[in-house]
C-alpha cells in the first residue's frame, strides 16, 4: 500500500459524518465494501444520534472518490441528506491497515 500511495501522490485523511436514513439500511457494510474496492483504510460506525461517522485515509484521489460515494451513493436503501467532512489533512503514513466497522 505505501509504495502505491507514494506513486499516486499525497496521502490524505478525512473524518466524515453522514446524515439521513443511514442506519438499519446496511450503510456500514456497503461503506466497508466500497472502501476495500477503492483501496482506502479507516473505519465506520453508527452514532446514537442516528448518523454514521468515521474516518478515511489513503491516496488523495481515492479519498476523494470515497468522499463522493459517502455524499451521493451510500447503500441501496439509504437516503443521504448531507455529509459533513472535517479534519481533512495530508498525512505521512496511514494509521490503519484496513477498513473496519466499529461498535
Amino acid at each position: 500500500m505505501s509504495a502505491l500511495a507514494k506513486a499516486s501522490g499525497a496521502l490524505k485523511s478525512v473524518d466524515y459524518e453522514v446524515f439521513g436514513r443511514v442506519q438499519g439500511v446496511c450503510f456500514r457494510m456497503y461503506t466497508e465494501e466500497e472502501a476495500r474496492k477503492l483501496g482506502v483504510v479507516g473505519w465506520v460506525k453508527n452514532t446514537s444520534q442516528g448518523t454514521v461517522t468515521g474516518q478515511v485515509q489513503g491516496p488523495e484521489d481515492k479519498v476523494d472518490a470515497m468522499k463522493s460515494w459517502l455524499s451521493k451513493v451510500g447503500s441501496p436503501s439509504s437516503r443521504i441528506d448531507r455529509t459533513n467532512f472535517s479534519n481533512e489533512k495530508e498525512i505521512s503514513k496511514l494509521d490503519f491497515s484496513g477498513f473496519s466497522t466499529r461498535y
